[in-house]
């Protein structure tokens, strides 16, 4: 079975948004293994789009997930897991210890190739 998205575009866009959100984040808080974003905060970096903060989320962050940075060991995912915790609406999120330590000492972030759907 193979489902069409009619707003591919937008989920990317938002994956775009969401990273530079981590990337903020990880600035900020340089000791961070990992990061808790209240779900109403995620809304607020959606420009309060409900739709990408509650349904479409899952689809987001699958293609976040997908974002690497360049390592000693190659290019690694910087999201090692992540769990929407809706019953204490927020978004948690492991990163992968190498990727993350790159990203701290300058490296840029490695977008997905929006054309290759996985």
């Amino acid at each position: 079975m193979q489902l069409k998205f009619a707003h591919d575009s937008d989920y990317f866009f938002f994956s775009q948004l969401l990273m530079r959100h981590i990337e903020n984040y990880v600035r900020k808080h340089p000791d961070a293994d990992n990061a808790i974003f209240d779900l109403r905060d995620i809304y607020d970096v959606f420009r309060e789009d409900f739709a990408s903060t509650t349904t479409n989320l899952e689809g987001i962050l699958n293609i976040a997930d997908a974002y690497r940075v360049e390592t000693l060991n190659g290019d690694e995912r910087l999201i090692q897991n992540y769990k929407i915790d809706v019953k204490n609406n927020s978004l948690l999120i492991d990163f992968n210890v190498d990727a993350l330590q790159s990203l701290r000492s300058g490296h840029p972030l490695i977008e997905p190739d929006s054309s290759l759907q996985e």
